[in-house]
């Protein structure tokens, strides 16, 4: 029996405007450069930011020694925005292209933005469903490095 699906849900302050925050989270080449872990490199095949629009996006890995869940050093997830609202939430649906079944099932991301009292944007960020084969820590462990990365890219005054 496989153990029950895990949550991780992180909190990150932002200082850029809500609108900001919201536009590269929906923005294919924002995604490309925010939403992949240290150590991996992000393509998106298919972007369609509407409710009901599909994405497809393949993160590989740099370090030929790391596996990944679809192919050899590849992890690739599709899915569906569910409900966009501008400049306050995001929910989507994504699941891995695995055989595996420890790695399969919908997972539900949701991103919920709210104004700082210093002008920035608060963000809460849950990732809700994780497959029993991904571990809390790992999922947690790469979130964080991408909030990391969507910081960098909202708070530079080069960013869109």
């Amino acid at each position: 029996m496989l153990p029950s699906m895990s949550t991780t849900r992180i909190r990150s302050h932002l200082k850029a405007p809500r609108s900001r925050v919201y536009s590269a989270l929906i923005d294919a080449r924002a995604v490309a450069t925010w939403m992949v872990p240290d150590g991996m490199t992000s393509q998106v095949h298919i972007f369609e930011p509407r409710e009901g629009g599909a994405f497809r996006i393949s993160l590989t890995y740099d370090a030929p020694t790391e596996t990944g869940k679809t192919t050899a050093h590849t992890d690739t997830h599709h899915g569906r925005f569910v409900k966009l609202v501008p400049d306050e939430q995001v929910i989507e649906t994504t699941e891995f292209e695995t055989s595996n079944p420890a790695l399969q099932g919908e997972m539900i991301i949701t991103f919920t933005l709210t104004d700082a009292q210093d002008g920035g944007t608060d963000l809460i960020a849950v990732h809700e469903g994780l497959p029993p084969g991904v571990p809390p820590a790992d999922n947690e462990l790469g979130w964080r490095m991408s909030l990391e990365k969507l910081a960098k890219y909202v708070e530079s005054p080069t960013s869109p």
